[in-house]
């Protein structure tokens, strides 16, 4: 391999182009006044699907946008291992996720704060969600509308969607028409990061209008090897691109913006994580940093699928060459109809027992099945309803398993390790099954399909959760934030105990918040914007 030593100056080096690494490159370049490269492992976002928003399905295993990665044997889930899709492309996760706009609870940024973190509060958060939004339906109290993230209400008539809002209702859940305003609990529909039924990336929000700019660089095909350190100031980023081997120096910070799995593997890769793991792969010790790679955390889901008395689900248009040429045409002349189906049409959130302060679960409903996604869907008219577990306790970690920056790290995430995640689960199904034998969804079911009539019990609802569950393609706090000791970045995003070095992604969040992880990603990055440009001054 050629080592090119032609020696790259910027203020700023981004490592990561994905939802946090876009608004990055966006917001610092944009005074004109700091130069910043943007470096990302994948290629352009030019893949036809990636603009298609039911296009999440065909990029599931694509691995020319997607890293593919595997959790090691679950012991919760009898051993099985859970496919990891994570974005390698501009865009990273945002242009293969299911799109759904989700900020959470205002209970979970509390809670940020009142772990050590100040200005993580509700309230110090919202104006970012706000900066960051174009929402359709005008701004609020909550939202905004003169932002880059074009935040849309549903293209597509569904009566099914609509009668499981309806049928939640029934089972005394109230309507809520905001997931992301006053109160999150509720039955009702999800807004997606879509701008007139075409999906709208960080890439295509952020990216593309700032591309052009002359003190803005973006190299694709780019893999991180490591940072070089100079004492315990980071310095450079050394990267592989095309067989050539470059470095790219910093003269005000790197920022680490690679997501929960590959922000804590280039940290580890370039000496900063725990000792005895880095030596035992040979890797020189920067910085003792034991909270590397922990926390690790993710939403686990448990599907319902009903076999549908009507032909009106995604898998009876997927089958039928005709409706399927339709709702090709449908989306090219109109942006409308079944492709811009996203991950969750419609949804609820509810606790499974009164005593909780705030909702712990979460309903992904859908108008087709499958039995994994990504895969085939089924040959009968079905739908499904998933159960997420919204502040899972279980926790695992994230390990190089080898200096190799190529090599897939190891992934522990260790869903239903404790009694309440597996308690949330058991309950959570209990309603959504009644939620699914209400009135409104009657003329639509023949029978459950799985877990089928004949799981009842508690234990067989466990069983089935084990031998079923997977991702909800969440995972965050793998470099978490606060000031204790196994905190890995401070309030201000910087790595404790390195100078010039802040991760900004997921990883950061100190601990899983109460829904889908893009939007609140993309807030993490606004508000870190604001903060470098101040230590800029």
């Amino acid at each position: 391999m050629n080592h090119n030593n032609d020696a790259s100056e910027f203020d700023y080096v981004i490592v990561g182009a994905g939802s946090a690494g876009c608004v990055l490159a966006n917001r610092l370049s944009a005074g004109g006044k700091h130069s910043v490269l943007l470096l990302e492992a994948g290629p352009k976002d030019s893949h036809i699907w990636i603009h298609i928003p039911l296009g999440y399905g065909k990029l599931f295993k694509e691995k020319s946008v997607n890293w593919m990665y595997q959790t090691e044997p679950e012991p919760g889930l009898h051993g099985r291992q859970v496919f990891q899709p994570r974005g390698k492309v501009l865009g990273g996760s945002s242009s293969i996720n299911g799109l759904l706009y989700v900020r959470g609870q205002h209970e979970d940024y509390d809670r940020w704060r009142q772990r050590g973190n100040a200005g993580w509060g509700y309230e110090d958060v919202l104006p970012y969600f706000k900066k960051a939004e174009s929402q359709q339906r005008g701004a609020d109290q909550y939202h905004g509308a003169d932002g880059p993230l074009p935040v849309s209400d549903w293209r597509h008539h569904d009566p099914l969607s609509e009668a499981f809002v309806k049928a939640s209702v029934e089972a005394g859940l109230p309507f809520n028409p905001d997931f992301n305003g006053a109160t999150q609990e509720g039955a009702g529909f999800f807004q997606t990061t879509t701008r007139r039924g075409r999906r709208a990336s960080s890439a295509f929000s952020y990216l593309r209008p700032a591309k052009n700019r002359a003190n803005l660089r973006i190299e694709t095909d780019a893999l991180a090897q490591r940072i070089l350190f100079d004492g315990r100031r980071a310095k450079s980023v050394e990267y592989r691109q095309r067989g050539q081997l470059r470095r790219a120096t910093a003269r005000r910070e790197i920022l680490v913006s690679s997501g929960a799995y590959n922000s804590p593997q280039l940290l580890q890769l370039s000496g900063v994580g725990p000792a005895d793991l880095l030596k035992s792969h040979g890797i020189e010790v920067i910085l003792d940093s034991p909270g590397v790679g922990n926390d690790l955390q993710d939403h686990m889901q448990v599907r319902i699928v009903t076999k549908c008395s009507q032909n009106i689900t995604l898998n009876d248009i997927v089958a039928s060459p005709i409706r399927s040429a339709l709702a090709g045409v449908q989306w090219a002349a109109l942006r409308k109809g079944p492709l811009t189906i996203a991950a969750g049409t419609s949804g609820a959130f509810f606790k499974t027992n009164p005593r909780l302060a705030s909702p712990d679960i979460q309903i992904h409903f859908i108008p087709f099945s499958t039995d994994k996604m990504g895969e085939k869907l089924h040959p009968f008219s079905g739908f499904s309803a998933s159960v997420c577990q919204l502040r899972p306790e279980s926790r695992g970690t994230l390990r190089i398993k080898s200096a190799d920056p190529s090599q897939p790290p190891e992934i522990r995430i260790n869903y239903l390790a404790t009694e309440t995640d597996r308690r949330a689960f058991i309950d959570g199904l209990k309603i959504l099954r009644n939620i699914l034998a209400q009135p409104a969804l009657k003329p639509y079911c023949v029978e459950e399909v799985y877990p089928g009539a004949k799981v009842v019990s508690d234990e067989d609802l466990l069983e089935f959760s084990r031998k079923t569950g997977s991702t909800v393609y969440h995972p965050t706090s793998t470099c978490r934030m606060g000031s204790d000791p196994l905190a890995v970045v401070d309030q201000r995003l910087k790595v404790r105990g390195i100078d010039g070095l802040r991760v900004v992604d997921a990883s950061v969040m100190p601990d899983l918040m109460s829904g889908n992880t893009n939007a609140p990603t993309i807030m993490i990055a606004e508000k870190a914007s604001d903060m470098i440009l101040e230590d800029a001054r």
